[in-house]
């Protein structure tokens, strides 16, 4: 039992660190090409990169660990069992699993800006201009708090692991888009009265740190007050002035100068 459940955790380790340095270097070129669509224009937090990236192979083992938990407890019959999967029920099933863990997620995030555990959660805030290595360099009670659902829902909803495991992979996806630092993704969905989110929702809660706590959805910022102010406004400014989309290889020194950031991660609230 205990070597299955090694052989498990392995397999979701490699899998979600593949994903991370695949997404990093793919969104990475992107930006290259991009210049114009940085969000924080006189911040560069690239600088990081690589503490960042010893990090999230820390972090990234805590996540794994807690969806190995999960995954595990279903194959032992711990955990309910779980709903049979058809074509018809998939998608219905993925998009409550995406709530669950907004929700999940936002009242973890908001728990870990209080005073007694912001301390766990201060060393992802040194990235105030987040990049694609951003995603996961962060402390690993931060990590187990935020993360931590996957080993808790399959005792409460018997998801099928194929759902658990399409949310991990499509959790890493959004989350990197999340903290790209560049707006792909503005447009009239992402604003008021669409719960959806483009990269500027994230970007803004990293630059000003008691805003935009949730991860895909904004209902429980809106309903409980703490979106950024004119982050609807942005998001309709950035539709009206993005650049169109480069695929070709750079100029010569385009998007080279670099403005350090020097700001100090704030108290918690």
């Amino acid at each position: 039992m205990i070597g299955e459940f090694v052989v498990l955790l392995a397999a979701v380790y490699l899998a979600t660190v593949a994903l991370y340095f695949a997404l990093g270097v793919g969104i990475s070129w992107l930006n290259d090409r991009n210049p114009q669509r940085r969000i924080q224009q006189r911040r560069r937090g690239e600088r990081r990169m690589l503490a960042e990236i010893r990090q999230s192979m820390a972090s990234i083992l805590v996540s794994s660990l807690s969806l190995a938990i999960g995954l595990h407890a279903q194959m032992q019959g711990w955990a309910p069992i779980p709903w049979a999967l058809d074509w018809w029920t998939a998608l219905p099933l993925f998009l409550l699993c995406m709530v669950l863990f907004d929700t999940w997620f936002y009242f973890a995030h908001r728990l870990l800006h209080t005073r007694p555990f912001y301390r766990f959660h201060a060393l992802h805030h040194r990235s105030v201009a987040p990049t694609v290595w951003s995603n996961d360099s962060i402390g690993l009670v931060d990590t187990a708090i935020s993360q931590g659902f996957y080993a808790v829902i399959v005792f409460l909803v018997p998801f099928p692991p194929v759902i658990l495991l399409a949310h991990k992979a499509f959790d890493q996806i959004n989350g990197t888009f999340g903290h790209a630092g560049f707006e792909y993704f503005a447009a009239p969905t992402a604003r008021s009265p669409w719960p959806m989110l483009c990269t500027t929702y994230h970007d803004q809660h990293h630059a000003q740190f008691r805003y935009n706590y949730a991860n895909y959805f904004s209902f429980w910022d809106r309903m409980l007050g703490t979106i950024a102010p004119g982050y609807d406004r942005r998001v309709e400014t950035l539709e009206r002035t993005a650049a169109p989309l480069n695929l070709s290889a750079p100029e010569a020194g385009a998007g080279d100068e670099i403005f350090p950031d020097k700001r100090a991660v704030p108290p918690a609230e």
